[in-house]
């Protein structure tokens, strides 16, 4: 018998049984964005949940840089251990390897298995408070009296702030013009000052502006509405029934991790989401607590990388 046969042997007879220790040493989850984002609270909670249910550490790395893309593929280099985790998100799994087709260097969906969709959570359409609109409707009414004046910020080209004022583009039929970023805090310092007049905005970023008055909301982009703004409508159920947006956030590990490992991860998670904490958490946020199975969460991935692909190619859109 070959080394190789050998070898191919030896993983079949042990894998339930590493499956079954496993893990015997800290886990790191590896974070493509920079300390301080939505990310970290989500993968301290549940690095709290696995230390305390296996005894073993889970180490929160960050590994920034171009738009998630490095850390991204770190994780699709690392060893299929269980070992090394990914708190993916929409952008470099969903937006990037179609907005810079041939430069990004894996494939979300080969390189990746889907464990568990950890949040969800909508953006909200708002504008400065001199817009002459106080809805969905009026907003659309405005801009195809006045096309190609309204501008909408985002934090950057293939953001999903951006694709959102995209995707509302079509299905509205209005001219509205894009101005990129270099992140969320320029976009809506600009907003809030009127040199923009308009931002589909990550929920959590734009709340204090909405309490305190600078910024009017028009309509969340979730299919439902949102905890974090209860009175706010959808953009749905203003008119445009089939829009629907939501960032996501879920753990991923390198294609060929055994199914026994992933099994764990996943039970153990799901058990941490549902913890009251875990609730407490997640609306502080803004977000709402993923659900479903590994199988859901990867035809929730399928889904997004259709939608987002398409929109991509049909509105030409091209990298910065």
């Amino acid at each position: 018998m070959s080394k190789l046969a050998l070898f191919i042997l030896s993983l079949v007879l042990h894998g339930p049984v590493l499956a079954q220790d496993y893990p015997t040493r800290p886990i790191r989850v590896i974070v493509p964005t920079a300390p301080g984002g939505i990310t970290d609270g989500f993968v301290q909670l549940i690095g709290e949940a696995l230390r305390a249910a296996w005894g073993q550490a889970v180490v929160m790395e960050h590994r920034p840089g171009a738009g998630g893309i490095i850390g991204t593929d770190s994780v699709a280099k690392a060893a299929p251990d269980g070992y090394t985790l990914l708190a993916g998100n929409v952008g470099p799994l969903a937006i990037a390897p179609y907005l810079q087709q041939g430069k990004v260097p894996y494939d979300p969906e080969r390189d990746f298995m889907p464990v568990k969709l950890l949040a969800t959570f909508s953006n909200v359409l708002v504008v400065n408070p001199s817009v002459q609109a106080k809805n969905i409707d009026e907003l659309i009414r405005l801009a195809k009296a006045k096309p190609g004046t309204l501008h909408f910020a985002s934090p950057g080209i293939g953001q999903s702030q951006h694709l959102s004022g995209e995707l509302f583009k079509r299905l509205a039929g209005v001219d509205l013009v894009h101005v990129p970023y270099k992140g969320t805090g320029p976009a809506l310092t600009d907003l809030i000052g009127g040199q923009v007049q308009m931002m589909f905005s990550n929920i959590p970023p734009a709340l204090p502006h909405i309490a305190a008055g600078k910024l009017r909301p028009l309509a969340v982009t979730s299919a439902a509405r949102s905890a974090a703004l209860p009175e706010v409508p959808t953009v749905a159920e203003s008119g445009l029934a089939s829009y629907q947006v939501v960032s996501w956030i879920g753990l991923f590990a390198p294609a060929g991790t055994p199914p026994a490992i992933l099994a764990r991860l996943h039970t153990e998670v799901t058990r941490a989401l549902a913890s009251p904490a875990a609730k407490e958490r997640f609306a502080a946020a803004g977000a709402d607590v993923g659900t479903g199975s590994a199988q859901d969460f990867a035809a929730f991935t399928a889904a997004e990388r259709s939608k987002w692909s398409a929109l991509i190619r049909e509105a030409n859109i091209r990298a910065e």
